[in-house]
């Protein structure tokens, strides 16, 4: 009989098992669409000896199907950054009730990280391939006292007031297919070349929110987009300058990383059922950046 006890779970009747919940039969893919805090978090990937989303997300979903259960995810966020829309995918043998799955994980894990909905996914479906976009948000305040204490986790102060126009006509020159070297953290063998198709900026109060969205991101890459304009907003760079980091071909010292906690990966986009196998197989390849007179040539 599968049980799955925790520290608040133990106490828990026999009858209250997750052998109600599970029953064994051929391999079915689930999706799950996840929120956390990722301030006490060393970000999402599993690392030896430390905190991660995934880390805590694996064990206790181990637990409940006693049996190693490993998650793919779409966007491995940093450590200190947060998700309202994070989207993974598992495969088990088991038969799920995901109702009452989500509710039990509810009990199961930390008030930091939630697992909001679990649906079947066709076997096709893979979070991190099959991905058409991902929307990320990135929050500040200039307020002079800065953020809010019970905002203060997700939002950054600034310590002066922007140009936000300045802003939008610099976040307006990155738009588009480009080689984004300069704004990224080397990884060898991966390629820094992505769609940029949104970002702009929306202002309430004192309030700045940065909206981001793209195919795919490389590592570091939302943050150093921010920082960079953030740099046109505070009157220390032009909007040109932003521009011409585009020509670099290694990441460029003098873009400044926006800090961690401000960032939130909001939602991720996939294509009708019918498309996914067609979408894994595009986003598998090596992209380049097209030469020639187009609007995103190098």
């Amino acid at each position: 009989m599968l049980s799955a006890a925790t520290s608040s779970d133990s106490a828990e009747p026999k009858q209250d098992s997750v052998s109600a919940d599970v029953t064994v039969r051929p391999s079915n893919r689930f999706r799950l669409d996840i929120s956390y805090d990722g301030t006490d978090f060393t970000g999402w990937a599993r690392q030896p000896g430390l905190r991660t989303v995934q880390g805590v997300l694996e064990e206790s979903l181990s637990k409940v199907f006693r049996e190693p259960v490993q998650l793919t995810v779409a966007g491995r966020t940093d450590a200190g950054v947060h998700a309202e829309g994070q989207v993974a995918h598992f495969d088990t043998a088991a038969e799920v009730d995901t109702d009452k799955l989500v509710h039990r994980m509810a009990r199961f894990l930390p008030k930091d990280v939630r697992i909001k909905e679990i649906r079947v996914a066709p076997p096709e479906f893979d979070a991190r391939f099959s991905a058409i976009r991902r929307h990320y948000v990135y929050r500040l305040t200039t307020a002079p006292y800065g953020a809010e204490p019970l905002q203060a986790r997700g939002i950054v102060a600034c310590r002066h007031d922007v140009d936000i126009d300045a802003m939008r006509a610099a976040s307006g020159k990155l738009l588009g297919l480009h080689n984004f070297a300069a704004f990224c953290r080397r990884r060898e063998g991966a390629t820094t070349v992505r769609e940029l198709q949104r970002f702009d900026w929306a202002r309430h109060g004192d309030l700045l929110t940065a909206y981001v969205s793209a195919d795919a991101f490389c590592w570091s890459m939302v943050r150093s987009l921010v920082g960079a304009v953030l740099a046109v907003g505070e009157g220390r760079r032009t909007p040109d300058w932003v521009g011409a980091l585009l020509t670099e071909t290694e990441r460029s010292s003098s873009v400044t990383v926006a800090p961690a906690h401000g960032l939130s990966l909001v939602a991720v986009d996939y294509p009708a059922d019918a498309d996914l196998a067609a979408r894994n197989a595009q986003t598998r390849e090596m992209r380049t950046v097209p030469s020639g007179d187009g609007c995103c040539g190098s």
